[in-house]
């Protein structure tokens, strides 16, 4: 690899940007190791520079999936779609029923907002009341206290 090269490989552009927090990965690899176990420096960063390249696959093949089925988003399904394409679909089962537990944990969180604020027992003229109100307070408050401009 030339100097000019970026972590992934290739010249320039966004690759030199692409990371993944070291604190956080090299603490993974120390809970996987357990206390009688320790990894060089040198080890941490091939696992961190093995972890980004594996994202970097993963995307791009799910890139080319979403871009068959000339769609503008990558799925979920196109990530795992994209994954047996890659020669993983040992893992599939499991990353499977972590989408379903994923999606179940979202679909919470918004029934219990949507009955938040259904509960709250105030008109919809209250509440756009209360919401001035507090986009006032904020403006306020980024203007060093000097009152909004109306």
């Amino acid at each position: 690899m030339s100097d000019q090269e970026g972590p992934l490989g290739g010249s320039g552009g966004n690759d030199d940007e692409l990371t993944l927090p070291k604190a956080t990965v090299n603490k993974y690899v120390a809970e996987l190791l357990g206390s009688n176990l320790t990894a060089s420096k040198e080890s941490l960063q091939l696992i961190l520079d093995c972890c980004i390249e594996f994202i970097h696959l993963v995307s791009s093949e799910s890139n080319e999936v979403c871009e068959k089925e000339s769609r503008k988003t990558i799925s979920p399904d196109h990530v795992l779609t994209a994954l047996k394409a890659l020669g993983y679909e040992r893992y599939i089962p499991e990353l499977e029923e972590v989408l379903k537990d994923h999606k179940q944990l979202v679909k919470t969180d918004r029934d219990r907002k949507a009955a938040k604020l259904h509960d709250n027992d105030m008109t919809d003229e209250q509440l756009m009341e209360m919401q001035q109100s507090l986009f006032a307070q904020s403006v306020a408050r980024l203007n060093n206290g000097q009152p909004a401009p109306t």
